[in-house]
């Protein structure tokens, strides 16, 4: 097991690891919009969030030598489904067509920081 971490992508903020690789598999911890610079949250819609969380995510596999092109699943939590065709629209335009990942999007509660988006994922390398 290799944890995977990068000051590209903000620094955890709780007891967890950006990212952990277990021989080919790399789970990725659920990220928000948090600017890496500065750890302040970007503000604006859930668009403008969800395209701050896939840099950081890109991050993160950049790190451990992938890219979006290895993600075989993604879970996306939603603070209003309503965001959902929104989100769905930025979080596909990071990734090829016709290459996409396996996924749920489930509407909760509240989510860290009040956010209202938070995405994590798996992938193969």
């Amino acid at each position: 097991m290799k944890h995977i971490n990068t000051n590209q992508a903000p620094q955890a903020i709780g007891p967890y690891s950006q990212g952990v690789m277990v021989n080919n598999m790399l789970f990725l911890s659920g990220q928000i919009a948090l600017n890496p610079e500065n750890r302040e949250l970007i503000s604006g819609d859930a668009g403008d969030e969800t395209h701050q969380i896939m840099k950081n995510l890109s991050a993160v596999l950049h790190e451990a030598g992938a890219s979006f092109d290895n993600v075989v699943k993604t879970t996306i939590f939603l603070k209003n489904m309503d965001d959902f065709p929104l989100v769905n629209e930025v979080y596909g335009s990071y990734l090829k067509e016709g290459k996409y990942p396996a996924r749920e999007t489930v509407q909760v509660a509240k989510l860290p920081k009040d956010v209202q988006v938070e995405i994590s994922m798996i992938a193969v390398l």
